[in-house]
């Protein structure tokens, strides 16, 4: 081989590798600005104070800001899905935000086309809980009361198609119990309704339902994780009455589409630092969340299997898409 057709050899093998060690130190130097990420939780909700936990400590570990942008939902979706694919905005998604994409098709917004997911960050259970009026302190003496009284008993919940209305359905389902779903349109509301008998039941997030629990206004039958949640050590899971059940809602962080694979890689490694800190992990836990450990891979196949499983229950239960 002559020198020159070496260095011409030499010469072309460099020239391949630039964009790889391009991509590697954009990943490295990345972020170069603050990023934002945008959020459709209510502020100073459960899951607004988690993400600022989440976001504090990424910004302590990247060295740049990541601030919290709160945006309507169908805002954000526009929004992100026209980001630059940087890694410089990302989207705090719940699992309200994948049921409201398969709902309302207005939206235009998918998440199997429109973003990368990026990692999981936490997941949280619901509790089943009645008014003491009913009486039943299992969940096999509620389905016993149920069936003997077909349609009668009142479930609330905070909308028709809502994450907590299909937490019923799904339990409704695979008990065969027939109710009457009553939908209010926050929490605040559907909880008064059970506390003064105008429901009979719901099933509701668990941090503001436990004073009302302690309290004995209402009474906690099961809690719609696979295992009991630590902030009800004594209430069993809907599992240990009814297997197979378990309804869990669960939040993460997403990018645009096309935003390099290094990026995605190196965000999902910090968050699951971050998560995995036991600090973070008792303050979530203190909001009733589990910390949720995945790469994106898997991340994206959870939001794939819960989309299938969402829509399976509100085909099953002849919840209209919007």
């Amino acid at each position: 081989m002559t020198l020159q057709r070496r260095q011409f050899l030499h010469l072309a093998a460099g020239a391949a590798a630039l964009p790889a060690i391009s991509r590697v130190a954009v990943a490295q130097t990345y972020p170069t600005r603050p990023v934002r990420v945008i959020s459709t939780v209510a502020p100073g909700g459960i899951d607004d104070l988690a993400v600022r936990l989440i976001d504090q400590s990424l910004s302590e570990r990247f060295g740049q800001p990541f601030v919290i942008d709160n945006q309507p939902i169908a805002i954000a979706m526009q929004t992100i899905a026209s980001a630059l694919p940087d890694g410089h905005t990302l989207f705090f998604v719940t699992a309200a935000n994948i049921l409201r994409a398969i709902r309302d098709r207005k939206l235009n917004f998918d998440f199997s086309r429109d973003v990368t997911p990026v990692a999981g960050t936490s997941r949280n259970p619901f509790v089943m809980a009645i008014n003491p009026s009913v009486p039943a302190n299992t969940v096999t003496e509620f389905i016993a009361y149920a069936n003997s009284n077909p349609g009668k008993l009142k479930m609330a919940s905070i909308g028709n198609g809502s994450l907590l209305h299909l937490a019923g359905e799904l339990f409704n389902m695979m008990t065969a119990v027939k109710t009457a779903h009553v939908p209010y349109d926050r929490l605040a509301p559907m909880e008064s309704a059970v506390l003064n008998g105008e429901a009979q039941f719901m099933f509701d997030v668990l941090p503001p339902s436990i004073p009302y629990i302690k309290a004995g206004t209402l009474r906690a039958l099961a809690v719609t994780s696979a295992t009991r949640s630590a902030l009800l050590p004594n209430v069993p899971a809907a599992s240990d009455f009814v297997p197979g059940y378990e309804f869990i809602g669960f939040q993460g962080i997403c990018a645009p589409k096309n935003t390099p694979p290094e990026i995605i890689d190196r965000l999902s490694k910090e968050i699951n630092a971050v998560i995995a800190a036991p600090k973070l992990t008792e303050q979530l836990g203190e909001f009733g969340s589990i910390v949720f450990s995945a790469s994106s891979a898997e991340y994206g196949k959870i939001i794939a299997s819960e989309s299938d499983k969402w829509t399976k229950v509100m085909r099953a239960a002849n919840i209209k898409a919007e």
